[in-house]
């Protein structure tokens, strides 16, 4: 039996997700009785996520998984989209510092949308492009140990040590560390 693999949403489901998007942000200018500066969006996410929120500096832009958008789509319009507003209203009402990423305030700008707010959704995987880390060889006293590429690289990188759950000895480098 071969797997279908999920094709990332088209052009027209993505004006589709940004007129939701917008939807949702006047909904909570209204509500909220404020101004909420544009943001941009991006489908480019991957992974488990459906969408997330980003401030870096002081931009600010959504990031959607195709992928699970078009394989969820309605659920993605209604539920990850909303969710992901309500991060964003409550940053700019609150600030990110101040408050819990699924707190109180964010809760109470879900359910000023009418949706009930949950943290995560939990999505079968299959058919969608799963990002996997390569793995480097690794030992200790007692045995040898498989580390991420992004665990070896801190390491590598003189940022970190991690020490063996058994013994308790430093985590080194294997001889021959090629990624596998």
């Amino acid at each position: 039996m071969t797997e279908t693999v999920i094709e990332p949403i088209n052009d027209q489901q993505k004006s589709e997700v940004i007129q939701q998007t917008e939807k949702f942000i006047r909904l909570a200018e209204k509500k909220f009785e404020c101004r909420l500066p544009a943001i941009a969006l991006k489908f480019d996410l991957k992974g488990r996520a459906s969408g997330m929120y980003v401030v870096r500096n002081t931009v600010r832009y959504f990031r959607f998984n195709p992928y699970l958008f078009a394989k969820y789509f309605d659920e993605a319009l209604t539920s990850t989209i909303p969710h992901e507003v309500a991060h964003y209203v409550t940053d700019v009402l609150y600030g990110l510092n101040n408050i819990k990423p699924h707190g109180i305030e964010w809760q109470s700008v879900m359910q000023s949308f009418g949706i009930e707010p949950r943290a995560t959704g939990r999505y079968d995987l299959t058919g969608i492009p799963v990002r996997r880390q390569k793995r480097f060889s690794y030992r200790c006293a007692c045995m040898n140990h498989q580390v991420s590429s992004s665990r070896h690289n801190k390491m590598r990188k003189g940022k970190v040590a991690y020490f063996c759950r058994k013994c308790g000895d430093p985590i080194v480098p294997a001889k021959e560390n090629h990624p596998s």
